[in-house]
């Protein structure tokens, strides 16, 4: 976690989002009392639905056939 005073946050506060964007927690602090905090927003996952993967998976018409490496254990 990154402490930062609010007179040098303001002034670098591209550098700041940096950080946050890049997963670092930022306090910033007004004579020497944190008084803020800039954190990185968790990606907000999307549910899934059903069939959405419809038409992008493929498998090959041999995909239950036995594997010749394994042969000799089938029998």
């Amino acid at each position: 976690m990154t402490q930062l005073d609010i007179t040098q946050a303001k002034a670098d506060i591209s550098k700041v989002l940096d950080l946050a964007i890049k997963g670092e927690e930022i306090v910033i602090t007004q004579d020497n009392k944190p008084v803020a905090k800039i954190s990185p927003i968790a990606p907000i996952l999307r549910p899934l639905k059903r069939g959405s993967a419809k038409g992008k998976v493929q498998m090959s018409d041999d995909f239950d056939e036995p594997l010749e490496d394994f042969k000799e254990y089938m029998e």
